[in-house]
């Protein structure tokens, strides 16, 4: 094969792997008290600090810790304006104005908080179990796993050489146990992890051994020839026991402190056969032939699978088994790949630079097999392009530098006639030298997963595919865990594990849907949703805005203007039939504008209109965008909300040619709260008999980080946090968004502080803008906290809890002095794998249209955590495919709630979502801190990308400011922040 020199590469790649979280033991949760705070040794790590040395054989805990607090420049006044019903006497003790706390003051509060937190570390316990609503019986995809009486072992293991592969390890073990398993090891059965841990029931004949193992080499591709062996030494040691007592008494709830390490070896246990049989991604494993693949497009397709994760829960261990699909890129020969990818011979017709540019992103890391020598099938990852064409590609063959092209190369040495010269050939190889490999010799391997980003047909193909019917999606996940046979694993019995075949059988309660209230001007005053939705017919916003300035800027260019400007007509009288004022004339002509032109025409327009109005802003700005606008909406909200200070609705070609009442009856919704408005609020609400809301004024925050998409190595995390900005209400959100350093899970900017020259040290930070921001809409100091997190895993629960809610802390302390307001810390998941059914698919009063289980499902008992307060709620109406419940897992709780008390507060809150007459399947403040962090992705700093002199593609990146910081985010304009912009 030629070889070229290829340049070392500057590149460098990071790994960070997380350590699973400890806990404490289990101590009374008190009021006033954060987690513990943190200390930073000289190592740099940051650490929990603890009087008590770690347990033995205990993961070390790693922390982000919250920082020491700084001195306040701002005081919460409280309200001379009273609210109804009053807060009670001894919640209301500062009725004076305040000044700003000092420093020691707030050193003093934290200090306190944190004495207290010392001896109260794990997380809020189960108050009890929720008793309202109408029960049933629903059936989950968790499968009982028994118990192993045996304590487990666990064994380091260390490969030299060593191998990054864990295919490759566990080839080496696998050998290995043919080899010793009746001999050395003592006919123990061992799983293995892949990396460094070896696992058995029972302990080995020894504490330390080494081997010699030799396998053949895979990737040598020799099919019927003698195969090239490698030869490896591995050494075995006895590291710790894990006692399988202490997690029987975790689950059952005689103990707060969970035993990571031993529901690890269990997991590892069971996925032990899995591994060997499918192709394994994450927790999940997949296999072509589980079921027929299905083509996605330009060379991927989709395989199915199934997840699976041991799972400590209230009935014991349990086996959580889902379904699954990912696209994978279809095992064909590279040039069909490649006609597939571009949608067009490649055989007859010349390549363009884009063309080149696309196959070398979709081909680059991919591994091929060579199909040039009759039995050889030799491996290589392809590492890029040549930028020639084959019949042009030369190198030197001796220390001369004697030149031969690569088309003489494979005739002489393989026999090869290499056909299509016109191709490109691939590079593969190692950074060091560069192989060529004609693309008609070669095939993609089999089993390789697509992990970049799929196009929208490629999703919605995926979709398709992973769309089941709640009875389907039960039946495959029965099938499968009869096709495992768990009852025939090898590695179960060693370990002494048997599992239920069987669905699990769960007690759940449907709670009922709440009463919304609707303005007295409308035919029905009030609503009660049937089966998590309602319609607009017969009632009007409860607050209705007026939108007197308003104009229409058009970018499609099959939108003619008499068009348009019927859409808008159409679209203002839904709006006053909703309950809103709409001014039928715009301020200026329907204005039609190309989209290369966004800046240009939006500056026109804004300007233009503040002419005609002698200087008063526009209200609203109505835009008509092509079906397929790519950076045009992105664009024209980052201008809007960031430069000009512009409120935005934005409809599409389709809807505005095929007008549907539907469609304009939800834009109106939009409209409405952008403009400031409330659509509906909880006749509870309004009533003042929602508990530990109505009582004592109440905000409530969500917050959401969402990451950049994968194979986007430089772009910024997004955090953004909405708070309620109406008491008793609760049902406007004003959110604020900031960039933060890639894949940052913990939010930077809840609180911080900065030196300013002449006020010295100035506290700010999110939280704080958003404290303040109620205390100026309703007149009143928020005196209890409820703080919803979205997309938070497990494995980071401790890490969120101790640095945001020293955050919140921090950011009250800071407005007034002992400014402590109760909180309750409480993290939202979608990304699970539990599944509810109906007990009885044919019984259609237990089910919605779709085959799901009722809105308002609500399971706080058996698959539930053993100690702590979670619960799983479904709170909307299936459309198609299987509902997934929402997991809630309250982390702290201050306010004291019972189960009945946060799972009606959420259920309720869902109903309240602002942009349809459905409940959702997420509590609104974090559906919103989700719209707002996906919003502000559209304001970073569009650039023109090239890649080997192609022309320039656009994308959105920020520019890396320092080691650790990001460039931050334009400002929002002051009239964006205030209202629900992100609808």
């Amino acid at each position: 094969m030629p070889i070229r020199p290829m340049k070392d590469s500057s590149e460098t790649h990071l790994v960070i792997k997380t350590q699973p979280l400890k806990q404490h033991n289990p101590k009374t949760v008190q009021n006033g008290k954060i987690p513990p705070p943190v200390t930073t040794p000289a190592n740099g790590q940051t650490q929990a600090s603890s009087p008590s040395p770690p347990a033995k054989n205990r993961s070390r805990r790693r922390n982000r810790g919250g920082r020491k607090s700084d001195q306040g420049d701002v005081c919460m006044r409280p309200s001379s304006r009273p609210r109804k019903p009053p807060p009670p006497p001894s919640q209301t003790t500062s009725l004076a104005p305040v000044v700003a706390a000092s420093a020691g003051d707030i050193v003093a509060v934290n200090h306190q908080m944190q004495m207290g937190v010392r001896k109260n570390s794990n997380f809020a316990p189960r108050p009890g179990f929720g008793t309202l609503g109408t029960r049933c019986i629903v059936k989950a995809n968790h499968f009982l796993a028994d118990l192993p009486t045996k304590d487990l072992n666990q064994y380091d293991v260390t490969i030299s050489p060593e191998v990054s592969s864990k295919s490759v390890n566990r080839a080496i073990i696998a050998e290995l146990v043919r080899l010793y398993k009746e001999s050395d090891l003592g006919t123990r059965l061992p799983a293995y992890d892949g990396r460094k841990s070896l696992y058995t029931a029972g302990e080995l004949p020894f504490t330390w051994k080494e081997f010699t193992v030799k396998i053949v080499d895979e990737d040598d591709g020799i099919i019927n020839g003698p195969k090239r062996e490698r030869s490896y030494k591995v050494a075995i040691k006895f590291v710790a026991r894990a006692n399988m007592h202490h997690l029987g008494e975790f689950l059952a709830g005689k103990r707060a402190d969970c035993p990571q390490e031993a529901l690890q070896i269990l997991d590892i246990v069971l996925r032990e056969l899995s591994v060997k049989r499918f192709c394994p991604v994450g927790r999940s494993f997949f296999s072509p032939d589980i079921r027929t693949p299905q083509r996605l497009g330009e060379g991927l397709e989709s395989w199915c699978g199934f997840y699976q994760s041991i799972r400590p829960t209230q009935m014991g261990l349990s086996l959580n088994i889902d379904m699954a699909s990912a696209a994978f890129i279809e095992p064909l020969p590279v040039i069909e790949f490649v006609a597939q990818l571009l949608g067009k011979d490649v055989l007859s017709k010349p390549l363009s630079d884009s063309d080149r540019v696309k196959i070398k992103k979709g081909l680059r890391g991919v591994k091929v097999e060579v199909t040039h020598r009759a039995n050889v099938r030799r491996k290589y990852r392809v590492a890029g392009l040549t930028t020639q064409p084959t019949r042009e590609l030369m190198f030197p063959v001796d220390e001369n530098c004697t030149m031969k092209s690569v088309i003489e190369y494979f005739q002489e040495m393989y026999g090869f006639t290499i056909q299509h010269t016109h191709l490109p050939c691939l590079q593969v190889g190692n950074q060091k030298k560069a192989s060529y490999l004609p693309m008609e010799a070669c095939k993609i391997v089999e089993g390789q997963r697509y992990t970049k980003r799929l196009n929208e047909k490629q999703i919605t193909a995926l979709l398709k595919v992973t769309c089941q019917r709640p009875r389907d999606r039960e039946n495959d996940i029965l099938k499968t865990v009869q096709h495992n046979a768990y009852d025939q694993d090898p590695y179960a019995k060693e370990f002494g594990m048997n599992i239920s075949e069987k669905l699990a059988s769960v007690e759940a309660r449907i709670l009922p849907a709440p009463w919304l209230k609707y303005h007295e001007n409308g035919k029905e005053k009030d609503c009660l949703p049937q089966v998590g939705q309602w319609n607009m017919m017969n009632k009007k916003m409860i607050n209705g805005m007026t939108v007197s300035r308003w104009a229409c800027v058009n970018f499609s260019r099959s939108v003619q203007e008499n068009v348009a400007r019927g859409f808008c007509n159409e679209l203002g009288q839904m709006c006053e039939v909703s309950g809103m004022e709409f001014n039928p004339e715009p301020v200026i002509p329907i204005y039609t504008a190309r989209p290369d032109q966004v800046e240009k025409a939006l500056k026109h327009v804004y300007h233009t209109a503040m002419n005609r109005t002698k200087g008063k802003e526009l209200e609203l700005l109505l835009a008509i965008l092509p079906d397929n606008n790519g950076s045009l909406y992105g664009d024209l909200k980052r201008i809007c909300e960031t430069e000009l200070g512009l409120i935005s609705q934005c409809c599409l070609t389709k809807h505005v040619f095929k007008i549907s009442k539907q469609y304009l009856a939800n834009v109106s919704l939009k409209i409405n709260v952008k403009m400031g408005g409330r659509n509906t609020v909880l006749l509870d609400a309004i009533s003042c008999r929602i508990p530990l809301v109505s009582d004592i004024p109440t905000i409530i925050f969500g917050a959401d980080v969402t990451h950049p998409e994968n194979g986007e190595e430089s772009s910024p995390s997004i955090a953004a946090v909405v708070a309620s900005q109406d008491w008793p209400e609760v049902t406007k959100y004003a959110g604020l968004v900031c960039a933060q350093a890639h894949r940052q899970e913990l939010i930077q900017d809840l609180y911080k502080t900065w030196q300013d020259p002449v006020r010295g040290t100035v506290s700010g930070g999110m939280i704080r803008d958003l404290l303040i921001s109620f205390r100026k809409a309703t007149g009143q100091k928020p005196l209890r906290i409820i703080f919803y997190r979205d997309g938070v895993s497990e494995g980071q629960f401790y890490q969120v809890l101790l640095y945001e809610l020293d955050a919140i802390r921090k950011a009250c302390a800071s407005l007034e002095p002992n400014y402590q307001p109760p909180v309750t810390f409480i993290v939202v998941q979608k990304r699970h794998h539990t599944r509810l059914f109906a007990n009885n698919h044919r019984d259609k009063s237990s089910t919605d249209r779709s085959g799901n289980i009722l809105p308002g499902t609500v399971v706080d008992t058996k698959i539930c955590h053993p100690t702590e307060f979670d619960f799983y709620l479904c709170s909307h109406a299936g459309i198609q495919g299987t509902s997934r419940p929402a997991h809630y897992h309250v982390l702290w709780d201050e306010n004291k709630f019972t189960a009945d008390g946060i799972q009606s507060l959420t259920n309720n809150l869902c109903y309240t979502y602002a942009r349809c007459t459905r409940s959702v399947s997420i509590v609104p403040p974090a559906y919103y801190a989700h719209l707002a962090a996906f919003r502000a992705r559209f304001y970073m700093e569009p650039e023109i990308m090239q890649d080997n002199g192609s022309p320039g593609k656009k994308s959105t990146k920020t520019t890396t400011v320092g080691d650790c910081g990001v460039k931050p985010l334009p400002a929002l304009k002051e009239n964006v922040k205030r209202v629900m912009f992100y609808c």
